[in-house]
């Protein structure tokens, strides 16, 4: 029999040790679980990844050959840049360009505006930041104050996002806000970094402007991405290429992250991490209906692979005992950076008071003060040019795992999670059908509530991040305690259909409810449903109306179904008086929504852009959260 290997010539050496890489990627599939199990989920991974790696290194990788550790730092290096990646990904471009001041400037607009803000918030944390640097120069040596202030003025849009989605924030204006100004200190620190390490590497060199060579092709391809994704067979061969063994989408986003990364490493390898940021951001401003599946591919690789190498490995290299020698009292060193690192970010934030109260504001500095992968992306760079001591490394190092600790705790103590107040679904029942749905309208930024009488699946849910009550559903003192108002819809999906109807009864009867929704599967039932003018399911005609969907419109169905995520359907009235008898071409509305149907009354009409708005009128509306705001903002209010 005939191998391969007498066919074609094989020039890939063999001679490669994969133990070293096979442990860390051991430690990189446990410690999720390992959280898990523990019950400590809400422990950002990345944190764990840098302690164990630090104590991996200390007993067992410090052994092995120089070469095997050179591997490693490749593919944690590669990590790294994937991380910047994701960084810039993360970004809403859309939504700082919402922000955009479009009006004559006030103090009231001003303070309203997130982008202004967060620019201010940011040029003042920077102030706050060198005098911090100047006043922490006297307990150790710091070659450049401004690179040590540059450090220190990071944030992590990474930690700061996931929190403000535990507590239904990330849609509110003061998620917004936060969001916004984090994005900011995101951006401008990064462009900051890379032009400072140049200097201080190179000097004031002509070579200086070589760095807008990435802002160049930035914007090349930005004018080049805008023209080829309204051709149609750009759209048709992407769509033909993106699956099975193509995955073209993948292979042009790794080419993309490579072309800034080589064009930076020309420029100097301290610009590597400016590259790989803007990579992400050209991407993030093209990735629409097909956001939710790239990103899950990327963040498959990045998070799956690459990135927890890096922070495995920046845990491996930790030198704790440079903290030793940065002076003769490290740890009141160390106190002092913990505070500083935390009043840079809590005194800008009296710009929020205005808007939100003193509780509300010192708790989003609280939360902009945590801080990850860019204190220790620009704590590393500092390192490797001598701009900063393997000492100061590591104490920026220990701020980022304890900053990361700390903030979420301090915030979500400074801000309840309150389930009771504000708008809410009451979902009576955790089966599968409840809990999916709680977790769709968490998805769309919706508070629900979910009654379980079964305490074990009560426990479940909660562990899962869910909120719900351990109560039977037809406790009448209950919905009293849940402060159910008529406004809040009331979904009835216990797995008893008559205990279903009971429960209904008891909110039309007793409570005159006028929002309740349940399902049924039979005839009975579904008289009983009428009687009581409850909105309700049917199963069996849904599972008829979903095949039937399956076989005649598949693409528009699973359209649908696959970018929910990332595209939301609302009815909108119209409130603005200054709206009526205006027509929509005349309106700038935002490009990432649709005007689908207009109700005036009984009359139902498709929209094109000469038609006519009335003050009055329900609006049906598609498009992503950004664009959703914007309708709100249009229909509701003054624009």
């Amino acid at each position: 029999m005939v191998s391969i290997f007498d066919i074609v010539p094989l020039s890939i050496s063999f001679d490669f040790e994969f133990y070293p890489l096979l442990i860390v990627v051991f430690l990189a599939f446990a410690i999720p679980i390992l959280l898990s199990l523990v019950k400590l989920g809400r422990v950002p991974t990345v944190i764990v990844e840098i302690v164990v790696g630090f104590l991996v290194g200390k007993y067992l990788i410090a052994s092995f050959p120089e070469a095997h550790i050179q591997s490693l730092d490749f593919l944690a290096l590669s990590g790294f840049m994937f991380l910047m990646f994701l960084g810039g990904l993360e970004i809403d471009v859309n939504e700082i360009i919402q922000s955009f001041p479009r009006r004559g400037l006030t103090v009231s607009r001003f303070m309203k505006n997130p982008f202004l803000v967060g620019i201010g918030f940011f040029l003042i944390s920077l102030v706050l930041s060198y005098l911090s640097a100047v006043f922490l120069s006297r307990f150790v040596d710091i070659a450049s104050k401004w690179y040590f202030a540059l450090i220190m003025v990071t944030t992590s849009v990474g930690i700061i996002l996931p929190i403000l989605k535990n507590q239904n924030e990330q849609s509110t204006r003061f998620g917004q806000m936060v969001i916004t100004a984090a994005a900011i200190a995101d951006i401008f620190s990064i462009v900051l970094f890379s032009f400072t390490a140049f200097i201080l590497k190179h000097g004031f060199q002509p070579e200086l402007l070589l760095i807008l060579a990435l802002f160049f092709l930035f914007y090349i391809l930005y004018r080049l991405g805008q023209r080829l994704t309204r051709k149609t067979f750009i759209k048709k061969l992407s769509y033909q290429l993106s699956h099975a063994a193509s995955q073209i989408q993948i292979r042009g986003t790794i080419f993309l992250i490579l072309l800034f990364v080589v064009l930076a490493q020309f420029i100097g390898t301290e610009v590597m991490l400016l590259g790989a940021f803007l990579a992400g951001l050209l991407l993030s401003i093209f990735m629409n209906k097909n956001r939710s599946i790239l990103l899950l591919k990327l963040d498959g690789m990045g998070y799956g692979f690459f990135i927890p190498i890096f922070f495995i490995m920046v845990g491996v290299h930790f030198d704790e005992s440079a903290l030793t020698r940065m002076g003769d009292s490290p740890l009141l060193f160390l106190v002092l950076l913990f505070i500083v690192l935390y009043l840079i970010k809590l005194i800008p934030s009296v710009l929020w008071v205005r808007l939100f109260g003193t509780r509300k504001a010192l708790s989003g500095g609280i939360l902009m003060a945590s801080r990850l992968s860019l204190i220790i992306a620009a704590s590393k760079i500092g390192l490797d040019f001598g701009i900063i001591t393997p000492g100061i490394n590591a104490a920026f190092v220990l701020m980022a795992v304890l900053t990361c600790i700390v903030s979420p705790v301090a915030y979500n103590y400074f801000t309840p999670k309150d389930m009771l107040k504000g708008e809410k679904v009451i979902i009576i029942g955790g089966s599968s059908s409840g809990v999916l749905l709680a977790r769709r309208l968490k998805m769309h930024g919706k508070k629900s509530v979910i009654v379980e009488s079964n305490k074990v699946r009560y426990i479940e849910m909660r562990s899962k991040g869910l909120d719900a009550v351990h109560a039977n559903g037809l406790d009448k003192t209950l919905y009293n305690r849940l402060n159910v108002h008529p406004t809040n819809y009331v979904v009835v999906l216990t797995e008893s259909e008559h205990k279903n109807v009971q429960i209904c009864r008891m909110f039309r009867t007793m409570f005159n409810h006028p929002k309740i929704i349940s399902k049924t599967s039979n005839s009975l039932i579904e008289q009983q449903l009428k009687k009581l003018q409850v909105e309700y399911l049917d199963v069996t005609r849904i599972m008829a109306t979903t095949i039937e969907n399956l076989i005649f419109r598949p693409s528009t169905y699973r359209a649908l179904i696959e970018t929910f995520e990332n595209y939301n359907v609302e009815d909108i009235e119209i409130r603005n008086k200054k709206m009526s008898g205006t027509q929509i071409k005349e309106v700038p509305f935002h490009k990432d929504g649709e005007i689908i149907i207009v109700r005036r009354g009984q009359q139902v009409e498709i929209p094109h852009g000469d038609t006519y708005l009335r003050e009055g009128d329900i609006i049906t509306v598609m498009g992503t959260d950004a664009a959703m705001e914007d309708f709100r903002t249009k229909f509701r209010n003054l624009w």
